[in-house]
């Protein structure tokens, strides 16, 4: 019998390559992600100044959100274990959406958190729930570049809100700026909801499709063993590995999205003429995911071990983004464009490694649990480094153009630290012998 919702078998149609659909899917979700949570900093200039917002003030409401957020990856990603990638995203997705249209309704400081706390406990979903439809769907050769396919929506979503929110905003106001992207965002659901089901039960896969994909996803399984639990998952370094990915890495994007417009005014660039400078690095990110994910790929086709083949990005990306540290030196625009770009470049290439761990060590109904415990480890991190800007770049007021400058040095060497520990964590271990880890 057909699935419900499905068509029938006699009425079905193949799509070729359908993994790539599911794929394209999953990054048009995190591009509309992307816009949804860009909306408040690129708009946050001129909020500041109508609302007479300190960079604490704004600082704060943008915690709000990774508050939820860094709390919401971990009870999310253990509940898409549960109900199913399907279900799950659809929630998420239609919770975020109505927050987003509701913030037109915010009047100040108090209703803009309560907001961003909701749409941080929405979005949380998305990359717990993307990692395990990549690992229901592609095999290992294909995870880096499905997961750097996804990924890169948050960059492409970053380099078209502002040509999106901007022009909203400059004609209609602020208010219709928060309605688009929660549109956006219902209509990716009428798509999502007709496209995406496990390989095992799609009505328009091809048979040589399901069997490659099932040959691989479903080889290692723990079936009729118990799910690991929280504190099983952390007592293994793979683990602690995958969390120190995400967490000494994602605050360094999360400062250039949430702050960068902010950091320009503090170089005295204007954000008309700096709009260039606002998309380079986006751009950058979105290569560097494709960048990432594909060498990765290439190297294990040549013979390169799993694990080798990921570290060799994880190398080259924390390294990379130690050219943030340079800016300090300029204000000129296309300088910091260049250096900006070469560094989320960087960062995006480890960023897609840090977004495959999860389904390179762990069987699927494990994989959005750890993939929720890594961004819980974002979100946190992110929030410390939040606190910080805010009240160091208030403090730092004085000194003009070069307000900024302790940040971004930190900004440049966090990732590099975390380079370091992720090389010495994720590894084979005697949990790899006993079969609670796959092995790379």
């Amino acid at each position: 019998m057909p699935i419900a919702g499905q068509m029938n078998p006699a009425e079905k149609r193949i799509i070729p390559s359908l993994r790539w659909w599911i794929g394209g899917i999953l990054f048009a979700s995190t591009v509309i992600n992307y816009i949804d949570r860009q909306t408040l900093s690129i708009l946050a200039p001129f909020l500041k100044q109508d609302y007479h917002w300190t960079n604490v003030d704004y600082a704060n409401i943008a915690v709000a959100f990774r508050i939820a957020y860094s709390l919401g990856q971990t009870v999310c990603g253990r509940l898409m274990d549960r109900i199913g990638t399907r279900r799950g995203l659809t929630i998420s997705v239609t919770w975020y959406s109505i927050v987003s249209l509701l913030t037109s309704l915010a009047n100040g400081i108090s209703s803009f958190a309560l907001f961003r706390f909701l749409l941080g406990a929405g979005e949380s979903a998305n990359w717990p729930g993307a990692s395990k439809a990549v690992s229901e769907w592609f095999p290992k050769r294909e995870r880096g570049l499905a997961a750097a396919f996804y990924d890169s929506g948050s960059s492409v979503g970053g380099a078209v809100a502002p040509f999106l929110i901007l022009p909203v905003y400059f004609r209609w106001g602020w208010r219709v700026a928060f309605v688009i992207p929660g549109l956006l965002g219902f209509l990716w659901l009428i798509g999502w909801r007709r496209l995406y089901y496990l390989p095992q039960d799609h009505p328009r896969i091809s048979d040589a499709e399901r069997s490659m994909i099932l040959a691989e996803t479903l080889d290692g399984q723990t079936a009729g063993k118990p799910r690991l639990r929280w504190r099983d998952l952390l007592k293994l370094p793979q683990t602690w590995g995958t969390i120190i990915s995400k967490a000494l890495t994602d605050p360094v994007w999360f400062f250039v999205t949430d702050w960068f417009p902010i950091y320009l005014v503090a170089k005295g660039i204007s954000l008309k003429s700096g709009l260039l400078a606002v998309w380079v690095p986006f751009l950058a990110a979105d290569l560097g995911n494709l960048f990432g994910g594909g060498v990765s790929g290439y190297l294990i086709r040549r013979g390169w071990s799993l694990g080798a083949a990921r570290k060799a990005l994880v190398v080259f990306g924390g390294v990379g983004v130690l050219l943030l540290i340079p800016t300090i030196f300029t204000v000129n625009l296309y300088l910091i464009s260049m250096l900006f770009g070469l560094a989320t470049f960087s960062y995006a290439s480890f960023s897609t490694i840090a977004n495959v761990l999860p389904t390179d060590l762990y069987t699927s109904d494990s994989v959005a649990t750890v993939s929720g415990l890594s961004g819980t480890g974002a979100g946190i991190g992110t929030i410390i480094a939040f606190e910080l800007i805010g009240h160091f770049s208030d403090a730092r007021q004085a000194a003009g153009t070069h307000t900024f400058d302790p940040i971004v040095i930190v900004a440049g060497l966090i990732p590099f630290i975390g380079m370091i520990l992720v090389l010495l964590l994720v590894r084979n271990t005697r949990a790899t012998d006993q079969g609670l880890v796959r092995r790379i």
